[in-house]
């Protein structure tokens, strides 16, 4: 599935009491490009990527893959969009500890239409073994290092074989070994497989690593230039 596009015109995020969390006038993001989002905590880093995955819905504005408006959908076509569309990385791993590797990997095969089903688990497993944990995937994933896990929950990301990443702070809970390893990783299988990678980090090394980043202060974001 080919990375769409992204454009986002006169974005206006509100949370509780009407306050403004986000203000985006006008953003656009290549197909296929990787993109680092970095900023201070509270800026709306998090929000952004929220609203690129549907999650939240803006209070005005559009949020357009290629031809589809996201603020348009409701929320259980936003939702659908998710599932076909989307790999989700999240920094605390949100993995199911009950499960094998294997298991939560393939964890979206149990969501999906029957005949999605096997090609899920067989690209759970694909990514697994490329992550270098092919020959690990019955352990359950108490056993697993932090490291592990986060490679666990990309391979669970990448499974469904999504056209747009996007990641919130995936290096976070790693030491720095682990967390440029893990870097290399996403940024290596998102140019292989021609996907859109976006990523909130305050990670120096990894928004390096990326072909843009972008900064979030105050709700309002700018380009940032490398070094």
């Amino acid at each position: 599935m080919a990375a769409p596009a992204l454009r986002i015109d006169g974005l206006r995020v509100e949370g509780s009491g009407g306050r403004t969390l986000l203000t985006v006038d006008r953003l656009e993001i290549a197909a296929g490009q990787s993109v680092a989002i970095t900023g201070p905590s509270g800026a709306g880093k998090s929000t952004l990527l929220n609203v690129l995955s549907g999650l939240v819905r803006p209070v005005a504005g559009r949020v357009l893959w290629d031809d589809l408006d996201l603020a348009a959908l409701s929320d259980a076509q936003r939702a659908s969009f998710r599932r076909e569309r989307v790999g989700l990385i999240f920094q605390d791993f949100n993995l199911f500890e009950e499960l094998s590797a294997l298991g939560n990997a393939a964890l979206a095969a149990s969501f999906a239409p029957a005949d999605r089903r096997g090609a899920i688990r067989q690209g759970a497993q694909g990514w697994l073994a490329q992550l270098g944990l092919g020959a690990a995937g019955g352990r359950t994933v108490g056993s697993f290092s932090g490291g592990e896990r986060q490679r666990i929950a990309v391979a669970r990301a990448l499974a469904a074989d999504p056209a747009i990443i996007l990641a919130d702070e995936p290096t976070a809970s790693l030491d720095r070994a682990a967390a440029d390893a893990l870097g290399a990783d996403l940024v290596r299988l998102a140019q292989e497989g021609g996907r859109a990678l976006i990523a909130v980090t305050h990670d120096t090394g990894l928004a390096a690593r990326m072909a843009r980043r972008l900064h979030v202060a105050d709700g309002r974001i700018t380009e940032a230039n490398h070094g």
